[in-house]
This record gives structure tokens, sequence and C-alpha cells, in this order.
């Protein structure tokens, strides 16, 4: 018989819950106070651990402020990231032709103004039909220059925005070519040690502001609805930096020829512009990109190769988009004379291009005084309905319109997408500025992007207002005037440049050409400017011309394409003294990108993602130093 058992079991089993609920408050407790400690220690403001064990304060912020009197000057502020050590552990191997132990010499002098692909001396060996020779030409492999351009000797940090748009440094652009030639033109004037810009052009003796009111006069440009522009043979871009107040970005775009550094001095005003020409391959612009085109007596034959050149400018031009023509031959029964043309040659040559736009079917808007402006058709209902009257140019066969990289132009009208009524706007009406920046573009609206949607493009919205948030709390912040012209190297949907809008900077938004997403056409339909290009090669522009360069991921998409020594040789050329870069990218990328421009008199430091330790996404923010060919020479 079993013995009975009296006692209640309740006051054991309630001790040993007690304990066991104490066990795992205790452990709980101390994993929670050593989570906390950790994390304090890895986001403590300046933290860095030294060897012994003991812990230092560093400057996070490796930005000079500024300029006094165009000289630089340092000084630093807090920042909530720091420098982040991986050397130990991550290993990589990537394209990098020079030795880790050099360090990279300063190119000679006659290089200062290098132009890869623009070389005038290389063009010497190409066909001059068509200006061909004036369009890219990039060095072999074997041409490549393995040094650092330098700047002139006493260059100085350019005047902030907006002075610079009225002043330069003559000891930054030592050229006074144009103000000898043009000084009837007001387009340059050599004032001391500085250059003035008093807004002249051939076309526009009483200055660009005016000239500007005048095509206000025939066509609203404060509406909203003209937001983006291409001048063609810009000269110093005088019409797009006036244009700016008006919130209207031009694509200002010159050849390299006579005209010594016209693109060289838009931007070191602080203006949009890019070295290029109309030759025989397309704009690297896409299709349906610009509410507006110029020409302001650019030299360029519209009339002739079968109008070729307005078949191209129409290719570019949004549907409703206007071209405007001042100079020759507009007005010509006025300025014969002054031209030194006969009358009928110049009649000749409107009636040509009176003959083109017509068959392009463009309808003029109106010619008054020494301005005539044409509007592109909305969409192509009755210009396909007119092919009946005008056989040539037909319109062309399906096609990828947007491909532009040394693409040829074609002879035919470039097709609009398709609409169901007559007042459609085909590929999609915009909003007006600046709703459009953040509206839906209809590239994506409609789902001609694949794997872009609505929501994804908002979401990136977001994503860059919190990003540009942290730029600015680990470089000098945007707001003071540090940075003017910024590129952003793989610019995906433009929202860099969007999160960028309320600061005194512009974006070159480039779009990798052997991308297999092309987004170009997306940025321009938010009111942004940008171009393709292959970062294997040289881009478009003069050494110096940015104040900030942005690249996230790139180096993951050209690793495995090209040498990466040279792309970054390429970034220190276009960059300007004091100039910072912001790479975004793996751990592994950024340690190989490091090890190179640590040999390119740059200070660089890794640094967190702004989401925090955790994201395997890493910052590496460079900074160039300042020295110039004259210090290199005294060093030497």
């Amino acid at each position: 018989m079993a013995k009975d058992y009296t006692g209640s079991p309740k006051p054991l089993y309630g001790e040993v819950k007690r304990k066991r609920l104490i066990y795992i408050v205790g452990v709980s407790g101390l994993c929670i106070f050593f989570y906390i400690l950790g994390a304090w220690q890895i986001t403590s403001p300046g933290a860095l651990n030294t060897s012994d064990g003991s812990t230092k304060k560093v400057a996070c912020n490796i930005e000079n402020s500024g300029s006094v009197d165009g000289q630089p000057s340092s000084s630093t502020s807090s920042s909530s990231s720091f420098t982040l050590d991986f050397e130990s552990h991550h290993q990589m191997v990537m394209n990098d032709s020079v030795p880790a132990a050099e360090n990279f010499p300063a190119c000679d002098m006659s290089y200062s103004e290098y132009t890869p692909c623009q070389d005038p001396v290389r063009a010497r060996k190409f066909d001059r039909d068509r200006l061909k020779y004036r369009e890219r030409h990039c060095p072999t492999k074997g041409e490549l220059l393995g040094c650092l351009i330098p700047a002139p000797p006493k260059y100085k940090t350019p005047f902030k925005w907006p002075q610079s748009r009225d002043h330069a440094w003559y000891d930054n652009i030592p050229h006074r070519e144009l103000s000898i030639e043009k000084a009837m033109q007001n387009w340059i004037q050599v004032e001391g040690n500085q250059f003035r810009f008093p807004g002249g052009g051939t076309m526009f003796p009483r200055g660009a502001d005016a000239y500007i009111d005048d095509i206000n006069e025939l066509i609203a440009l404060t509406s909203g609805k003209i937001r983006t522009a291409i001048d063609t043979g810009c000269g110093v871009a005088s019409w797009g930096a006036y244009l700016l107040k008006r919130d209207v970005i031009t694509m200002s775009f010159a050849p390299r020829d006579t005209h010594e550094a016209q693109v060289q001095f838009a931007l070191e005003r602080g203006v949009p512009a890019m070295i290029g020409v109309m030759a025989s391959n397309r704009l690297p612009y896409p299709a349906r990109a610009f509410d507006m085109a110029h020409c302001s007596r650019c030299l360029i034959p519209w009339e002739k190769y079968d109008g070729l050149f307005l078949i191209e400018v129409d290719r570019v031009l949004r549907p409703g988009g206007y071209w405007i023509l001042s100079g020759p031959p507009v007005n010509w029964k006025k300025h014969w004379k002054g031209w030194e043309r006969t009358r009928e040659d110049l009649k000749d040559e409107q009636d040509a291009i009176e003959d083109v736009a017509k068959r392009l079917c463009w309808k003029k808007v109106i010619e008054k005084g020494d301005l005539a402006i044409w509007q592109k058709p909305i969409n192509h209902i009755e210009c396909v309905n007119s092919r009946r009257v005008y056989k040539t140019p037909h319109i062309c066969k399906a096609d990828n319109s947007d491909a532009a990289w040394y693409r040829d132009m074609e002879p035919c009208i470039t097709p609009l997408p398709e609409v169901s009524s007559s007042d459609d706007v085909a590929g999609g009406a915009l909003e007006k500025w600046p709703e459009r920046a953040f509206a839906v573009p209809p590239r994506i609206g409609s789902g001609s992007i694949p794997g872009i949607t609505p929501e994804k493009f908002m979401e990136d919205n977001d994503l860059w207002k919190d990003r540009v948030s942290h730029y600015n709390r680990i470089i000098n912040p945007l707001s003071q005037g540090r940075y003017r012209n910024i590129m952003d190297m793989n610019a995906n949907m433009g929202g860099f440049a969007a999160a960028l809008v309320k600061y005194p900077v512009w974006v070159m938004n480039v779009v990798p050409a052997n991308t297999d997403l092309d987004t170009l056409g997306v940025i321009y339909e938010r009111g942004f400017i940008g171009t393709y290009s292959d970062w294997c090669e040289a881009f478009s522009t003069y050494p110096r011309t940015y104040d900030l360069i942005h690249a996230g991921n790139v180096f993951s998409i050209y690793q495995d394409r090209c040498d990466i020594t040279y792309i970054l040789l390429e970034m220190d050329r276009i960059l300007r003294p004091l100039g910072t870069v912001i790479f975004r990218d793996t751990v592994e990328v950024l340690l190989k990108v490091k090890s190179i421009t640590d040999r390119m008199r740059w200070e660089s430091k890794i640094m967190d993602h702004e989401s925090g330790p955790f994201n395997p996404e890493k910052l590496l923010v460079s900074v160039k130093s300042y020295w110039t060919g004259e210090s290199e020479k005294q060093q030497q």
C-alpha cells in the first residue's frame, strides 16, 4: 500500500519558478548591458582604438571648408562616422595595373588641360568630313596616362555660386583668346586677375538676360512647362547661365576647337556643360529628353546632309518641344551685309531649313526680329499620314531610340510612342516644374522600365532623402556653397539629384552606357540632365570641373571590365583640388579603391553606412589634396 503524502507541492514549485525567472532576467540583463556597451564603443563619435587598447579621439570630417580669396583654408567639423579598418580581414583581387608600392607621379604641365577623348593632337588623324575628327577618339590602352593631371600654377578655389556666374580666376584658365576674339560681343573680359562674364553673345548684344526675355515674350519660359533645354554650340554658356534663375536647366555643349576652353569656362562658372559636337554620332542623350533646343549662330549646317542634324534634334526633343534659331539665316534681309554673304545664299539656306522642319512635321510658331521658333508635334498621328506627301525622311523602323552611345545618326524620324487620340501627348504628359521632380515619370508609370514600379520609385526618393541628410553630417554641408558642380557616376533614377534640389548645386547624372537598365530617360522626365558614358573611357570634360563626385557601386560594375586604376585617375582628372568623392560599395571593393587613392594624394576614410554598422555596404569618403604644377616643380 502506497504511503500517503500529506505535504503540498506548490511551495517547492514556486521556489523553482522564482529562481528560473531570476536567472533568465539576470542573463538577459547582462546580454543587453554588453550589447549596449559594444554599440556605444562602435558608434562613439571620433573614438578609435589604438594598438595598446587605449582610446583616442580622431576628427572624422576630412573636408576643407572653403577658401579665403581663392586660397584653401582648413577647418574640421564633428561627425558621427569613423574610420573602419578591415585590412587584415578582407582581401580581393581586382584589375589594377600599377604596383602597390608606387605613388602616382604628376604629369607634365603640358597636360594641364588634357582631354583624353577630345585630344586635338590625336584628332588630326581622323576624317575632317562633317567634323568627325572632333568627335570622341579615346586613347588606346597603351596610350593611357598613369600620372596625375596638375593644376595650373597659382590655381585658386573657384568663386561660389552665384558670384561664379559672372567671375572666374584668370590663373585657373589662363586663356585670353576669347576676350580678344569676342571683344565686341561681350562674351568674356579680363579684369586684373579675374575674368568677368558680362552675359553677352553673338546674337544678344544687350546680354543674355534681355535675349531670354525676348524669347519669353514668344513662348512661356517661366510657367514650369519648360524645364530642360539643350544649347548646341554654347560658347561660354551664358544662355544656360541666365536660364537657371528661371528654373530652366540647360545641357550646353560645344566642341574643343579654335574657341579655346569655352566649355571649361562654362563649368568654371558653375554652369552645366560638356564637350560635344554634332557630326556623325548621335548626341549622348535619350530620345524625348529636352523641352527646348537652342542655336544662336552655332555654325551648324542644319540644311545639309538631308537635314540630318535637325533630325537628331527632333530625336532628343520632347513631344511639343521647341527649337529656337537665331543668327544666320534668320532676318537675313537686315543682316546680310554684316554676315558677308549674298542675299540669295541666305535665302536658299532659310528655305532649306524651313523645308526640313516641315518634313519633320514641325510647326513654325513665330519669326520675330532675330528669332525664329518651331514646335515639334505632341504625337505622330498626322505625321504618319503626311508620309504620303513627304517621302523623306521616312519614319524609322522599330528601334531603340534611346540608344545613343557611339551610335550613328540616322536619316529618319524617330517614332513617338503610339497614342489613342490626336490630343494625347506621346509617351505621357509631364507635370510642371517643380512637381515634376518627385512625380512618377511616364516611363515608369507605363511599365517600360523593367523591374521599376511606381512604388519602388517613391521608396527610392525616401532613401535618397535619408542619404543626403547623412552626407550633410560627414562632409561639408551642401547648403554652404562649397560644392556647385556635382557628378553622379551611376545615377539610376536620379534620386540623388532630386534630393539636392533645395541646394545651390546642379548634378550631371551619368548612366553607364553598358548597363542593362537604361534610366536616363527617367532622369530627364524628372526635370534633370545627364548623359550616357562608359567609365572605361574618359568623360567629355576638361580637368578640374567637378566639386563633388558620387560613385555608388560603380566599381562593382566595372571591376571585371577594365582596369579600375584608370577610372580613379580619370576621377582625379575631373575633380577640383580639395574636391570630394563619396564611394558606396562593399568593403572588399572599397579597400581596393582606397589602396589606389592613397597613392593619388587623396585623403580617404571608410565609414559606416547611414543605417548603422551592421549594413555590409560601407562608404569611402575621399578628399583630393591641393597641389599645383608649380608646387610640384618646387618640390622637385
